[in-house]
């Protein structure tokens, strides 16, 4: 029974939405049956529910690129989850998708996450790799089907099915078992599909603001980029401001994301035009995603994410915490191998129905940044107290 409000709120989808976006009230449903809420769409809901995640308060203290403890203004994996879901919201909005469904996605898309940032998936999927590997998307899919413990009916968070699909299968590939219960022939919402592109143009350029901050970046040779040659002529000019360097770089960067976001939009919406999308059934059905960028843009996104490659996430001072990183990780995991016991009461208890490698990589997959390094020197360092 659907109460005046929620009515109300599905009612305004159908009047405001395109025709090609995901519609609350015609969700596949949520694996375990529940009342519908009086006053929040199912999407909403989703959204909400992944907000109050323990998983997702973890976030704050996880690494995208600069630990925690470098500094107070870096990018962490909350505040980056957070530009992705501003983005990801604005995307929506100017293509008519349900932005309840794509900030839902976009909020956890990276759940799953370890601690410190790539190093730490790179470091878990070799340790896993006899056991398929780990994959963020994947653990994202985990921590929302399995892994929060909120609510006494069922395990999880209870999602409904597309915001799930969009977890599983927001990324460019989604070719592993744990997709295959998300129509695998099928194409991602749209509101899906748009999460990859917001998820890039946030940390390509939060990796630059934060890579110049930190020093590991050089401007000119950022200013020699064509991404940035490009918000420079939309700014009309390389023209200097009053707050100096500071200022100008923000002021540029700003104008990076507005210049790829609206890209995004416009070759989208000319995507959808040209393959014949009159509606959501025909995105599921499309031959190829309709989401992307132009050809001069994307080929400018990909020589700015070469650049971050070679100069910022392959800089000897990234490289020498990710060994740091790695060792913890390895050390952890082995530790925990051995001496099983060792885990809390609550995972070990899992042993017997999920196996010994995938309940450690669950336990240090959950870990924050601060976490791991704590639990390393309580289990290496005699002097200190267990």
């Amino acid at each position: 029974m659907k109460g005046p409000h929620r009515a109300y709120l599905e009612e305004m989808e159908e009047s405001l939405l395109a025709p090609w976006a995901a519609h609350s009230g015609r969700s596949r449903g949520r694996q375990y049956p529940e009342p519908s809420h009086s006053y929040r769409t199912e999407f909403q809901r989703d959204r909400e529910r992944i907000i109050h995640s323990r998983a997702f308060r973890r976030l704050e203290y996880k690494t995208q690129v600069f630990v925690n403890h470098e500094g107070d203004h870096y990018r962490t994996r909350l505040t980056h989850t957070i530009e992705v879901a501003q983005i990801a919201r604005s995307i929506a909005r100017a293509l008519r998708l349900n932005e309840d469904l794509a900030e839902a996605v976009a909020l956890a898309h990276d759940l799953g996450h370890t601690p410190f940032g790539h190093s730490g998936e790179r470091a878990l999927n070799d340790l896993m790799t006899d056991s398929g590997g780990f994959e963020h998307n994947r653990q994202s899919l985990r921590v929302v089907e399995k892994l929060e413990e909120r609510y006494d009916g069922f395990p999880g968070l209870n999602l409904t099915w597309e915001t799930r699909e969009g977890i599983i299968k927001h990324s460019s590939c989604y070719d592993h078992p744990e997709a295959s219960d998300y129509a695998p022939a099928e194409r991602p919402s749209l509101e899906a599909q748009i999460i990859d592109y917001a998820d890039e143009i946030a940390y390509n350029n939060h990796d630059i603001d934060d890579g110049l901050t930190s020093g590991l970046l050089d401007l000119d040779e950022v200013r020699g980029l064509s991404i940035w040659k490009l918000a420079v002529a939309r700014r009309g000019g390389d023209v200097a401001l009053p707050g100096g360097r500071k200022l100008l770089v923000s002021a540029v960067i700003r104008t990076i994301i507005d210049l790829l976001v609206s890209d995004l939009i416009d070759t989208t919406r000319s995507a959808v035009g040209r393959m014949g999308i009159q509606s959501y059934e025909d995105v599921r059905n499309a031959p190829c995603k309709a989401v992307g960028f132009s050809d001069e843009i994307d080929t400018a996104n990909k020589e700015l994410k070469d650049f971050l490659r070679k100069s910022l996430y392959r800089h000897y001072r990234v490289v020498r915490m990710s060994i740091k990183a790695q060792k913890v990780i390895n050390d952890l995991f082995t530790l925990y191998f051995e001496h099983p016991n060792a885990l809390p009461e609550s995972y070990y208890n899992r042993i017997e129905s999920d196996g010994i490698r995938q309940t450690i990589s669950d336990y240090i997959a959950g870990m924050t940044d601060r976490y791991a390094l704590e639990e390393h020197q309580k289990l290496t360092d005699p002097m200190i107290r267990v």
